[in-house]
C-alpha cells in the first residue's frame, strides 16, 4: 500500500491525506445537500446532481496527478500569457456573458473568474520573485504588480464583488508578505475603498449606472435586518441566512445525523452557498464543523511549511498565494453558513457543487503539491532566473 501510495500520491503526503478526506466528505454532502435542488428539477432524484459531483472531483484528482509531472517553473512563463487570456474572456463576460442570478459571469459553460484567480496569483508570484530587491520602490516595483491586478479585480468586480474582494485581498497580503510597504499597500487600499463607494453613489444618483451595486447594498441591509416590504431580493437573502443561523442553532455539538437536516429541504443554495450550514445540522460542531475547519487550517499550515523549505521564492509565493486563497474562501463561505457576514455566492472549496469551481481549485493544490514535491529532491530548480525566464 505504502509502495502504492508513493508511486502515485507525490509530494506533501499530509495535503493529500486533507484533501482526500474534504473529498469524501463532499461526495457524501452532495447527495444529501442537493435535495431542494433535486425536487425543483429532477422530481426529487438527487443521484445525477451527485454523479456529476463526484465525476468533477474525480476529474480534478487526475489533473492534481498530472500536475505532479509539470515542473511549476513554467507557470511563470504561462501566467504572462494566462492573465492576458483572464483580462480578456472576463472583458468578453462583462459584455457578453450568459446572466444568471442577475450577474454576467458566465461565458462558454465556466466563470473567468475561476481562472482569473489561478493566474493573477500565479502572476504576482512571479513579479513579487523579479521584483524582490525594489519591491519597496512605489513607481518601479509595486506599481507593476498593481496595474494588472487592478485591472482584472477591476473586470470582475460589476457582476461579482465578493471574488474581487477575495483575489484583491489575496494579492495584497502576498505583497506585503513579500516585503511591499504597509504605507504603500494602505493608501492604495484607501483609493480603491473611495472609488467603490463613488461607485455607489454614482449608482444611487443614476439608477442602472450599476446594477449589482443595488444588490451589494440589499444584501448588507439583509444582514443587518433592514428590509423592505417591496425588496423582494433582500427578503430572499435574509430568509436564507436566517434558515441557516436556525439549523446551526439547532445542530448541537452531534448534529441531526446525516441526511436528516431540514435546511437542505428549504434553501435554494443548500447545496452550494449554504452547504456549511447543512454540514453542521446533519454532523454538528464535533464531527462536522470544527474537524472540517481543522482540514482547511491543516491543508494552510502544511502550505505553510512547503513556503517556508523550499529555496525557491517564485515557488514560495505561488504556494502562499494559492493556499491562503483557497482557505479564505472556505472561511468566507463558513462566516456566511454562521450569519457573521452577508451573504456573497462564495462556493465552499471541494465542497459546494460546482463544475469549474472545483476544477480550478484542484489545478491550484495540484500546483502547491507540485513545489511541495520540488523540496524532496525530487525535481530541483532552485535558480530564479530559470523559473523567470
Amino acid at each position: 500500500m505504502q509502495e502504492i501510495i508513493d508511486k502515485y500520491l507525490k509530494g506533501d503526503k499530509g495535503i493529500w491525506a486533507v484533501i482526500i478526506m474534504i473529498s469524501l466528505f463532499s461526495s457524501v454532502m452532495a447527495l444529501s445537500a442537493s435535495s431542494n435542488m433535486a425536487y425543483r428539477l429532477t422530481d426529487g432524484n438527487a443521484t445525477p446532481f451527485w454523479i456529476k459531483h463526484v465525476f468533477f472531483l474525480l476529474i480534478g484528482f487526475v489533473i492534481m496527478l498530472y500536475l505532479q509531472h509539470f515542473k511549476f517553473k513554467y507557470f511563470s512563463r504561462l501566467s504572462q500569457v494566462g492573465v492576458v487570456v483572464a483580462g480578456v474572456l472576463l472583458l468578453v463576460t462583462l459584455l457578453f456573458g450568459k446572466n444568471i442570478n442577475s450577474a454576467q459571469r458566465w461565458i462558454m459553460g465556466f466563470q473567468p473568474s475561476d481562472l482569473a484567480k489561478i493566474v493573477l496569483v500565479i502572476y504576482v508570484a512571479r513579479m513579487i520573485a523579479l521584483n524582490k530587491d525594489k519591491i519597496t520602490n512605489f513607481k518601479e516595483g509595486l506599481l507593476p504588480i498593481l496595474i494588472p491586478v487592478a485591472l482584472i479585480c477591476g473586470f470582475i468586480l460589476p457582476a461579482d464583488f465578493s471574488t474581487a474582494f477575495i483575489l484583491a485581498a489575496v494579492c495584497f497580503t502576498m505583497l506585503f508578505v513579500g516585503g511591499a510597504l504597509f504605507k504603500h499597500l494602505m493608501a492604495v487600499i484607501g483609493g480603491a475603498v473611495g472609488l467603490f463607494l463613488l461607485l455607489i453613489l454614482l449608482n444611487n444618483v443614476i439608477p442602472g449606472f450599476m446594477p449589482r451595486a443595488a444588490t451589494w447594498e440589499k444584501r448588507i441591509f439583509a444582514f443587518a435586518g433592514s428590509v423592505t416590504e417591496d425588496d423582494q431580493k433582500s427578503k430572499e437573502d435574509n430568509y436564507q441566512a436566517h434558515k441557516a443561523k436556525m439549523a446551526v442553532g439547532s445542530a448541537g455539538i452531534v448534529g441531526k445525523r446525516p441526511g436528516r437536516g431540514n435546511v437542505k429541504n428549504d434553501l435554494y443554495s443548500a447545496q452550494s452557498d449554504f452547504v456549511f450550514s447543512a454540514i453542521v445540522e446533519e454532523f454538528g460542531w464535533l464531527f462536522g464543523a470544527i474537524p472540517l475547519l481543522a482540514m482547511y487550517l491543516i491543508f494552510f499550515f502544511r502550505s505553510l511549511r512547503i513556503m517556508t523549505k523550499t529555496e525557491s521564492i517564485f515557488g514560495a509565493y505561488i504556494v502562499f498565494g494559492l493556499s491562503f486563497m483557497l482557505v479564505f474562501q472556505a472561511m468566507i463561505n463558513m462566516g456566511v453558513g454562521v450569519n457573521l457576514i452577508p451573504v456573497t455566492g462564495q462556493p465552499l472549496p471541494l465542497i459546494s457543487m460546482g463544475g469549474t469551481s472545483i476544477l480550478f481549485m484542484c489545478i491550484a493544490i495540484g500546483i502547491i503539491l507540485n513545489v511541495s514535491q520540488e523540496i524532496s529532491g525530487k525535481s530541483s530548480d532552485n535558480s530564479l532566473s530559470e523559473q523567470t525566464a
